[in-house]
């Protein structure tokens, strides 16, 4: 009398790999015991399963089938207990996070203006060297990012594409050449001109952004984006007009750090984002602090360094000699301000920065007033209120730009799955089809 094994049909042989927590719908040589199921008639042999599912189809890889039987058997190791998916974090945590990352942030780089303008200014500290300082800071930026980079290993490099001396020539030397003179200009204007008012001119930065991305067609023209520009550009006009403390030779200053640093920002885009480089602010500082270092160190000959030697000679070198303790907590203050931008961007986003930009340019004029005592004039808000609400509007116009393409991305992943999953159905109309003419034939 012979007895008939029936299996479940719905149990198809599969194969969990020991190192594995969760299942995967593939076979692996069957080399350990487990649940044996065996195999219905007119499936194909077990080797040319196992090839195409992905397993071996050598002799020690594959179970030979009994010759005595007319089923073959696989071998399916026992499915452990399926693990609870972890949990998402809750909605106020994330807040709080970004919450957290903005005020370091804003903290930062609060302490990093007002500090340079202490260090800077001629009623304060009285070390009117914005080179030197600058130059202090790339030191100091570019032995930390090699040490994060090369040493500890924090930070990897960049390999797609790789960082060739061609590349580098083209790209980070020209942006790094921009970077010193941003610089340059931006600290030594805090000599001449109040940290308020400094903030309401660095409202032309999206100004200038848009022009020379449009001049040079990264972006497009838009007549609502330029009305927009020209509103930013009159508010930054009307607080000029009403600037108590107003220095031409300052003002040129910090227009010249505005236009450098916006055509290095738009150069990035040219000559690095485009080419598929994306360089977090610890590997900036790796590739472009020491050619920024080297750039400075030109204009420190010619100008800085005979003021440095006559200051040296008239105090016996007393007035000249930077104090360890200032400067390097100051240098420190400006690294880790790059930590955390590449944080507050890595963990929110590049318009969360700008949206903070805002907030923190109010803090610094409302400590320029109070704490520092610098006169700001009603004209001077009423302008940067306008100025600001050009600025608002334009950080309101990329988040609807963002949210739209992000729409359109998720539109056609959406109709791309939907489609495959017709043609898959298609498919399994199909083989039925197939499967019952073989029948009617055998």
């Amino acid at each position: 009398m012979a007895i008939e094994k029936r299996t479940s049909p719905q149990q198809p042989p599969t194969l969990l790999p020991t190192n594995c927590s969760t299942q995967f719908l593939y076979a692996r040589s069957p080399t350990t015991g487990g649940v044996i199921t065996p195999r219905k008639p007119h499936q194909s042999s077990h080797s040319s399963y196992l090839a195409q599912m992905g397993g071996g189809t050598g002799d020690n890889n594959v179970a030979k089938p009994p010759s005595t039987t007319a089923t073959s058997m696989d071998v399916t190791s026992p499915s452990p207990p399926s693990s609870s998916p972890a949990p998402a974090p809750s909605v106020l945590k994330s807040v709080l996070l970004s919450y957290a990352y903005v005020s370091v942030w804003i903290t930062l780089s609060f302490s990093v203006i007002v500090y340079n303008k202490y260090i800077l200014d001629p009623k304060m500290y009285n070390w009117p060297f914005p080179i030197s300082l600058t130059m202090i800071h790339m030191a100091f930026c570019a032995t930390l990012a090699v040490a994060l980079v090369r040493v500890l290993g924090v930070v990897a490099v960049p390999t797609s594409p790789p960082m060739t001396p061609h590349l580098y020539a083209a790209s980070v030397v020209p942006i790094g050449a921009l970077y010193a003179l941003s610089l340059w200009f931006s600290n030594s204007a805090y000599i001449y001109l109040s940290v308020s008012f400094i903030q309401m001119l660095k409202a032309l930065m999206p100004v200038a952004v848009y022009s020379l991305a449009v001049a040079l067609r990264t972006d497009t023209f838009r007549r609502a984006s330029m009305l927009n520009m020209l509103g930013i550009s009159a508010g930054v006009a009307v607080a000029a007009y009403g600037e108590a403390r107003f220095d031409a030779f300052g003002v040129a200053l910090q227009l010249a750090a505005v236009a450098a640093e916006a055509t290095r920002l738009v150069l990035i885009q040219i000559l690095l984002t485009s080419k598929g480089m994306s360089l977090n602010p610890i590997t900036s500082l790796y590739y472009i602090a020491p050619c920024c270092l080297v750039f400075l160190t030109l204009p420190w000959y010619f100008v800085e360094l005979p003021r440095l030697r006559a200051a040296a000679a008239a105090g016996g070198g007393a007035g000249v000699r930077p104090d360890v303790f200032v400067f390097g907590t100051n240098s420190l203050c400006a690294f880790a301000l790059n930590l955390a931008v590449f944080l507050l961007v890595g963990k929110t986003s590049a318009l969360t920065m700008n949206v903070a930009g805002v907030v923190k340019d109010w803090l610094l004029i409302a400590f320029s007033w109070t704490v520092i005592k610098d006169t700001v004039t009603a004209v001077n808000l009423v302008g940067y209120g306008i100025a600001f609400l050009g600025v608002a509007y334009y950080n309101h116009a990329k988040l609807q730009g963002l949210k739209a393409r992000e729409a359109e991305r998720k539109a056609a992943a959406s109709s791309m799955a939907m489609a495959k999953e017709g043609d898959a159905e298609a498919s399994a109309r199909l083989l039925p089809e197939k499967d019952g003419g073989g029948d009617q034939k055998n």
